[in-house]
């Protein structure tokens, strides 16, 4: 019986921190590699947020059919976000190199933002996002495999206070940069 105990007792203190960080909650200050325009840096969100607020998508994997499409759209728009005072990052279980790929693409992020790596999945995990491994080896928009699971396609909205101010998920990847793009609008109104 106290073995029972101390196993729902562990499982209600656990619930907490898997569960989804949600408006006002305040964002993971996260530091990765990351790339921007096939070079690979070292990306601080602390660092970005002194510029404003950052938009910080997750997505499944470079290269892969609607996340090819958020990541042009999110290029397309790209002056829209800067206008309104704003940053974007896109944050996957890709390794360095396929991002690097990817980032520097013209048809894809073409340099206008960075790709950020958490191929452990901890900053994905941190925000209350799963890893779904068993999407490893699936084939990408070239036929290339993936050798990494995925993360379900959720933006966050974080602003320069470090609070997440909006959180866009279970829409398809125009439509979340889309409702991305009036959020960030929303809060650069707000002052």
């Amino acid at each position: 019986m106290k073995k029972i105990s101390w196993l729902i007792l562990l499982g209600c203190i656990a619930l907490p921190a898997s569960a989804q960080i949600k408006v006002g909650d305040n964002a993971l200050a996260f530091n990765t590699q990351a790339s921007l325009g096939g070079k690979s840096f070292d990306y601080s969100l602390k660092d970005s947020l002194k510029k404003g607020p950052v938009v910080v998508y997750f997505y499944p994997t470079a290269f892969g059919g609607g996340c090819s499409i958020q990541a042009r759209a999110f290029a397309v728009n790209h002056e829209k976000f800067a206008a309104a005072g704003a940053t974007i990052v896109g944050i996957s279980l890709d390794d360095i190199d396929r991002l690097n790929e990817f980032s520097a693409d013209p048809q894809f992020c073409a340099s206008k933002f960075p790709v950020a790596s958490d191929t452990d999945g901890k900053i994905a995990n941190a925000y209350g996002l799963t890893v779904n491994e068993a999407t490893a080896g699936r084939k990408d928009i070239r036929g290339v495999t993936v050798n990494h699971g995925s993360i379900d396609r959720t933006t966050f909205i974080v602003g320069q206070d470090g609070k997440v101010a909006a959180t866009i998920g279970g829409l398809k990847p125009a439509e979340n940069v889309d409702q991305a793009l009036k959020e960030i609008q929303k809060l650069h109104k707000q002052g």
